[in-house]
């Protein structure tokens, strides 16, 4: 009984932290933070107030909202030396940016999900705002998860649109049998496209950046309104994307 419920602790306070982090820079109640880890509210309440005892989450005094804690700051910078590869990819997101004129992104992968780490803006006026440095998506949304899922082995993919559920949060588009479709799509080409499936109008294109045991550890991206997105355009910008990935997966393996 002790053996089955001391992991059971450890997912639940690792969904609260990662709720906390999605909730940032506003904060959390601690009803918002139940329903999103699917914890009981007196449970979830029980869990923050021990984790904030240790300083990994911090509640404000008057709105009651719940913030990551100052210790996860020094754990997080103690791990940024093996973990961010922010720096080694500023000057390929900057040139992305520079010759697309849209926005660049990276993406790391964290188990079922991606979490954007760096960006670039570009300097077309007319931009697409729905990736943010710290934004959270599952595999298969958005063209960072939908890269990376399309370059995981085929039971690996089995395995988690088996044990996944998009379509009630992301839409019918996210649908098994409509992200098998933009895999195939993807493996033909080697990047993807996102036509406007999380936000009517805002598109995007991902190439995977691999890590030294070739799984795809990170994402490239670039998004932006529709009409950056043409026919004839796409394949340039796919292109562009690819060799830049290859180029960050060069460099990254050099470090290491």
């Amino acid at each position: 009984m002790e053996t089955d419920a001391k992991p059971q602790v450890i997912r639940r306070v690792g969904a609260l932290l990662r709720a906390v982090s999605a909730a940032e820079p506003a904060g959390a109640s601690t009803s918002d933070l139940a329903r999103a880890t699917g914890l009981a509210r007196p449970t979830a309440h029980r869990l923050l107030a021990s984790l904030a005892e240790e300083g990994l989450v911090d509640r404000d005094n008057k709105t009651g909202r719940w913030s990551l804690g100052p210790e996860l700051y020094l754990l997080g910078a103690q791990a940024s030396t093996r973990y961010d590869i922010s720096d080694a990819a500023r000057d390929v997101l900057r040139e992305l940016a520079r010759d697309t004129g849209e926005s660049a992104f990276l993406s790391a992968r964290r188990g079922d999900e991606t979490v954007c780490i760096a960006s670039e803006e570009g300097s077309f006026p007319l931009r697409s705002h729905v990736l943010h440095v710290g934004l959270r998506l599952p595999l298969g949304v958005a063209s960072a998860g939908l890269v990376i899922l399309s370059h995981l082995p085929d039971r690996e993919i089995d395995d988690y649109l088996g044990r996944r559920e998009l379509t009630e949060h992301w839409g019918a588009e996210h649908s098994i049998a409509g992200i098998r479709d933009r895999i195939d799509a993807t493996r033909l080409t080697g990047y993807c496209l996102n036509p406007g499936l999380l936000v009517e109008g805002s598109w995007g294109m991902g190439a995977a950046v691999f890590d030294s045991a070739d799984q795809p550890a990170w994402a490239l991206s670039l998004t932006g309104v529709e009409s950056r997105f043409p026919p004839e355009r796409r394949g340039e910008l796919g292109e562009l994307l690819l060799r830049q990935a290859h180029r960050l997966t060069q460099r990254l393996r050099g470090m290491h």
